[in-house]
């Protein structure tokens, strides 16, 4: 599509520092304006419920943002090891992130910062499952402008054809828009989760509810990924993200109805 979404021309004096263009990225654009989006959503719902100061919410979200990071690269690099090992430049790249690994990083970051501010675990949960679904919808827009996470071969209505050489998918060849199935699965969870929010019987609901949403989409988008190289847990027939997913899946179902039975017995 479009990596670059449009370039701004830098005065002749600056020209020796920065180049005769100052490029804004797609994928960066959009992340910028998932986190706006997101930060502006977790400030409202938060500062209502439980006054917390914006202050405390741009340090929550820097240590997210270090999480997600340095999560997101861990996963990464297990998926090929022997590679990244010879390679390890190719882990310090603005590409290569793994949702999963970033996911499962940011939720003890975030039980540490709750706990430690006093703040209530399970219904601020909540309100960051809504927040994921936002900054993740805005993600994968990006990743579909940009080319990454992209999908197997597909000659079909749908299939999107790439030809910027900026692209990270295979040029000239039409592929399945994984990314756009990705957006939409996150946006109907969205959706779902706002209902679940006006008819909610425990705290930690629409959390949980999330993650199994997640994760049951997530192993049926994984079918179509045509970006082979993140791996398998059994060749060609389960990758690490559906590995993960199942993983994922049966732990909240776990909690769900843990939680749930728990507070059927204290009211």
């Amino acid at each position: 599509m479009h990596p670059e979404l449009f370039k701004i021309p830098i005065p002749n004096f600056l020209e020796g520092l920065f180049g005769e263009y100052f490029t804004i990225y797609s994928y960066g654009f959009f992340i910028v304006i998932g986190a706006i989006s997101g930060v502006s959503y977790v400030a409202y719902e938060s500062k209502k419920s439980f006054n917390l100061s914006f202050d405390k919410i741009n340090t929550l979200f820097l240590l997210l943002l270090i999480a997600a990071i340095v999560g997101g690269k861990a996963f990464l690099f297990f998926e090929k090891p022997a590679y990244y090992l010879d390679h390890p430049s190719a882990l310090l790249t603005g590409n290569g992130f793994v949702f999963y690994g970033s996911l499962l990083f940011t939720i003890p970051t975030m039980l540490i910062f709750f706990k430690k501010n006093k703040l209530p675990v399970l219904p601020m949960l909540d309100i960051m499952a809504i927040t994921t679904c936002i900054v993740h919808f805005f993600g994968r827009i990006g990743c579909f402008m940009a080319g990454c996470c992209h999908g197997i071969e597909w000659h079909g209505p749908l299939s999107v054809i790439y030809s910027d050489p900026a692209c990270q998918a295979p040029l000239h060849t039409p592929m399945h828009p994984t990314q756009l199935y990705s957006a939409s699965m996150i946006l109907v969870i969205l959706v779902v989760l706002l209902v679940i929010k006006k008819h909610k019987r425990f705290n930690g609901q629409l959390f949980l509810s999330y993650l199994m949403l997640y994760a049951a989409g997530r192993s049926i988008i994984e079918i179509f990924r045509g970006d082979i190289s993140r791996g398998y847990v059994i060749d060609n027939f389960i990758s690490h993200s559906q590995f993960i997913s199942i993983l994922v899946f049966l732990a909240a179902l776990f909690f769900y109805f843990k939680i749930k039975n728990y507070k059927k017995t204290t009211t």
